[in-house]
């Protein structure tokens, strides 16, 4: 078993994590089976409860946990299925800890952070190997190198390390080396600090990942191996791609840190064939066709809110070889100024999901917008939700319908909360959470799209339709495409005599990668450039 460790200096955000997911997919086009999985300093059990401004997306897996949005990256970029056990974070850690010293585990021992804490690190890393029989397992380390909150975990992989053996284990160590304008230079101090502080911690990076904005001459990469004590064959460029994230692997094919990394770990394959990888970056980068889509939310001002819906609109394009422009919609501003006139000349609309009262208006104004004009529209979730509300209240004359999450008190009650939701009480990991089936009907735009009448999709909510109203949707014309097995649950609805309205109450963009579209953005993108255009791709 080989291990290897993703660490990060300088400033957090320099894509540790899409660095970790790129070498992935280049180990395991080189014939090895990859486990990757993500440690996160911070003492929240996970990100479930977490505003989105405060940690991006919250990435659900299959098995319902909720996860760092970087598993996002290691399940887009590679062929791994992930678990809970791949996401590990100090809350997890000092939880378990804690539980082990008042259940005695510890025989009386006074319990600390050094062997107590590091050894339970060491015990998830041990325990993924085991679980998964991976040829090499990638750790990433969340936050930055010299955070009081990552030292158990660097101490952790330190140990393990010196465990396993230095031939079985090496620190890849990612960096910034910033551009000062003023002087037109780049400047290593930086990340000679970084590693300063790294090896003092008794960590010796084997692989630096330099991130830049520039390209690193023979001279800078000479003068970081000496001042940081690694080959110049090691200092590796990671310069800021020119158009798409799924650059980053064949951009460090190119700097040969595949050919690095087996080496360092004495490990004899093939080269790695990354023609299918190629094939998806001609297509971002020279696709045939062109088309807009609005993606109206309310978390809008950070990229990384809904990051998994934005890469997987990217992939709808991919599918259709058609570059697509994103132009996210502040719902708030629909509110105040009209769907029209933020709305008009997009060939799609997309509603994703979201909590809480704010801009919901706006997103069923969109949603009527959509349905009015033949706009293709695309629900996730509360966009679901969202299309339901419109629907009842503009097509089926229910003044002031609404779902009670925004509206305890509404007359008409569309959504509501499930029935085993009402008797929780703690917030977190405790929705309707993981990978769930899902029963198409026959002659629907889903069971089109899917191409199969049986899918598993993973959700995340406490509100569904309610299923009072039913019979009253369904005699206007709203399709309930999609039901759970026991058919008491609506998971996806469609409309009739429209080019493309499809909503689902799960999250599709979860499953969605740049080599494997998922179905429903796929014919979103198809639909969208038909609406533009006037002729199917």
């Amino acid at each position: 078993m080989k291990f290897i460790f993703v660490t990060g200096g300088v400033v957090s955000s320099l894509g540790k994590g899409l660095t970790a997911a790129a070498l992935g997919t280049l180990l395991e086009n080189r014939g090895l089976k990859v486990a990757l999985q993500k440690f996160d300093p911070y003492l929240n059990v996970d990100p479930g409860t977490m505003n989105p401004y405060q940690h991006g997306e919250v990435y659900v897996l299959d098995d319902g946990a909720e996860t760092d949005l970087d598993l996002g990256h290691y399940e887009r970029f590679t062929n791994v299925k992930l678990t809970r056990m791949n996401n590990l974070t100090s809350g997890q850690v000092y939880q378990t800890v804690l539980n082990n010293e008042r259940e005695g585990k510890y025989l009386g021992k006074t319990v600390q952070v050094i062997p107590h804490v590091t050894d339970e690190i060491k015990n998830r890393i041990h325990l993924l190997a085991e679980k998964t029989k991976a040829d090499v397992v990638i750790t990433e380390i969340g936050g930055t190198t010299g955070d009081i909150e990552g030292l158990p975990f660097l101490e952790a992989i330190r140990e393990l390390a010196l465990d396993v053996g230095y031939t079985n284990a090496i620190f890849l160590h990612v960096t910034y080396v910033p551009f000062i304008r003023a002087a037109g230079e780049l400047k290593t101090k930086p990340t000679q600090q970084s590693v300063a502080k790294l090896r003092e911690i008794g960590i010796a990076p084997h692989v630096l990942v330099c991130r830049c904005e520039r390209p690193l001459d023979k001279e800078l990469r000479q003068k970081i191996s000496l001042f940081c004590n690694v080959p110049v064959e090691a200092v590796i460029e990671e310069k800021d791609v020119d158009h798409s994230i799924y650059e980053v692997p064949l951009m460090l094919q190119r700097e040969r840190v595949d050919d690095l990394v087996c080496r360092l770990l004495g490990l004899h394959t093939p080269v790695a064939n990354m023609a299918h990888w190629q094939e998806i970056l001609r297509k971002l980068v020279a696709p045939q066709h062109r088309v807009r889509v609005a993606v109206v939310g309310k978390y809008i001002g950070l990229q990384d809110a809904y990051k998994s819906v934005y890469e997987a609109i990217i992939h709808g394009g991919i599918a259709n070889d058609s570059g697509v422009e994103i132009v996210r919609v502040d719902s708030e501003e629909i509110e105040k100024d009209g769907a029209a006139a933020k709305l008009s000349g997009f060939g799609g609309i997309l509603v994703p999901g979201g909590f809480g009262e704010r801009g919901v208006e706006g997103k069923i104004l969109a949603a009527q917008y959509a349905r009015e004009n033949k706009v293709p529209y695309l629900g996730l979730c509360l966009g679901m939700q969202i299309a339901t509300i419109e629907f009842a209240r503009n097509v089926l004359r229910l003044n002031k319908a609404h779902s009670t999450e925004f509206d305890l008190n509404t007359p008409h009650p569309v959504i509501a909360m499930l029935d085993e939701q009402k008797r929780v009480t703690k917030k977190g990991g405790t929705m309707r959470l993981g990978a769930q089936s899902c029963q198409l009907a026959l002659g629907t735009k889903a069971a089109e799209l899917y191409g199969s009448f049986v899918i598993n999709e993973r959700h995340r909510h406490r509100y569904e339709f309610n299923n009072a109203y039913r019979e009253r949707f369904e005699k206007a014309g709203f399709v309930f495409s999609g039901l759970s097995p026991d058919g008491k649950l609506v998971e996806v609805i469609e409309l009739k005599d429209h080019p493309f309205f499809v909503a689902s109450q799960f999250h599709p963009e979860f499953l969605s990668k740049p080599h494997q579209p998922h179905p429903l953005f796929r014919g979103f993108i198809a639909a969208a450039h038909q609406n533009t255009h006037g002729r199917a791709v």
